[in-house]
């Protein structure tokens, strides 16, 4: 890292402190003991990337129009909204309010922060190390959610229920919020600050440069192959807390403890272990990617290596092994963090450094989109079928997708 770099200290600290969802390694547990079905937790995920999805076009103008860090801002009050209504009331319609409000959190922060580094490396003419700068960052997310499943483990330990979770989230977001009001004006990008007319004209720019991308193919692809992945791990990737609960109660450890605190000490253990492996991962992708002739052929091959590691989890989960599957979405998780920085760049080279936060939001958007498919499909497959062959399925059903975004090598 630069010796003079002194943003990095301060996106990694953002990355870390927004990855302290404690209630994030048991959210379908607690969704479960709430009495819910997976398709309604499907819904619920449903109804949270919907709204998503309605908002990414406002809020991504927004970021452009009027400075990403004021979006930034935004999407930290309105998830510290979400996480009250979670704590103070229950229910699946409250919970689907407590969904919205952390939409727009999504909708105002999803590719925002992304700008935010682009433009910095812009700026300080450091372009070429998008993918390891950003693999950096997103390490400092990782080894954030790591320390996270231990916190969130100890929590359940301590009181014995979840909701206490959303309440102590709220701390960490509340610091983040005055880590980004440290940001320099200069990361808003290109803004013409002015009267209504000015301001409706850089709009409608900002507008038709974001339809414009729907025009590029080569843009298109990248985009939807790295949504389609995305929304896939997305879609999936609380499955995995259902499968270590049925482990953790399986073994013949802590057997004084209740079932709760049993899963949580599993939970908060394996979680911790998986997101050591990804912040590692994350600082590797720059190295994972020369591996290939190029940056083309490793995004293609790791969204096949994806598909099929979700096909054989499920597989695995179907025929009751135990330790299995875990070991097989661990794979699953490192590869999407793997992926992750290598499908920034690669996007970012399709996009003018100006629209950035659209051009992004327009992968969050697709993701979105996909996402609220998928999951009360694997929702309703999980109550019909059950957890493994929904995995299964859904895996092999994304696996047929791949020549409709395989990206130019």
């Amino acid at each position: 890292m630069n010796q003079k770099d002194r943003m990095f200290p301060r996106f990694a600290l953002y990355g870390f402190l927004k990855n302290l969802r404690f209630f994030d390694p048991f959210l379908i547990l607690i969704f479960r003991e709430a009495g819910l079905s997976f398709l309604q937790i499907g819904t619920l995920y449903a109804v949270r990337d919907v709204a998503t999805n309605i908002l990414e076009i406002p809020t991504g103008v927004f970021a452009d129009t009027f400075g990403r860090r004021k979006s930034m801002l935004m999407a930290f009050g309105a998830y510290i909204v979400s996480f009250l209504v979670f704590y103070f009331l229950a229910g699946f319609g409250w919970y689907a309010l407590a969904m919205v409000f952390f939409a727009f959190g999504e909708a105002f922060r999803s590719g925002t922060h992304k700008a935010l580094i682009l433009e910095y490396l812009h700026l300080t003419g450091r372009e070429s190390e998008k993918v390891s700068y950003y693999g950096r960052t997103r390490s400092a997310s990782q080894f954030g959610s790591a320390i996270n499943a231990l916190i969130a483990a100890g929590l359940v330990f301590v009181t014995g229920h979840y909701r206490t979770m959303f309440l102590v989230a709220i701390i960490p977001y509340v610091l983040d919020f005055f880590n980004l009001l440290t940001y320099p004006p200069e990361l808003d990008g290109e803004l013409r600050p002015g009267d209504v007319g000015s301001i409706w004209e850089q709009m409608k720019s900002t507008t038709r440069d974001f339809l414009h991308l729907f025009a590029e193919p080569r843009a298109l692809k990248a985009i939807f192959n790295s949504a389609g992945f995305d929304a896939l791990f997305k879609s999936t990737k609380d499955y995995l807390q259902p499968i270590v609960e049925s482990f953790a109660l399986s073994l013949p450890i802590f057997l004084a403890l209740s079932d709760k605190r049993r899963s949580a000490i599993v939970i908060g253990v394996v979680y911790f272990l998986i997101y050591l492996s990804t912040s590692y991962a994350s600082r590797s992708a720059d190295r994972f990617s020369h591996r290939f002739r190029s940056l083309g052929r490793a995004i293609n091959l790791s969204f096949l290596a994806g598909a099929g590691l979700l096909f054989l989890a499920g597989a695995a989960t179907w025929a009751q092994f135990t330790a299995l599957p875990i070991l097989i979405f661990l794979g699953f998780y490192i590869l999407h963090n793997l992926r992750r920085p290598m499908n920034v760049s690669y996007i970012s080279d399709q996009i003018a450094s100006r629209v950035m936060a659209s051009g992004l939001s327009v992968e969050s958007q697709v993701k979105t989109v996909l996402a609220a498919v998928f999951a009360p499909v694997l929702g309703y497959l999980a109550d019909m079928l059950g957890v493994g062959p929904a995995l299964a399925i859904l895996g092999a059903g994304v696996l047929g997708l791949y020549l409709l975004v395989r990206v130019e090598e």
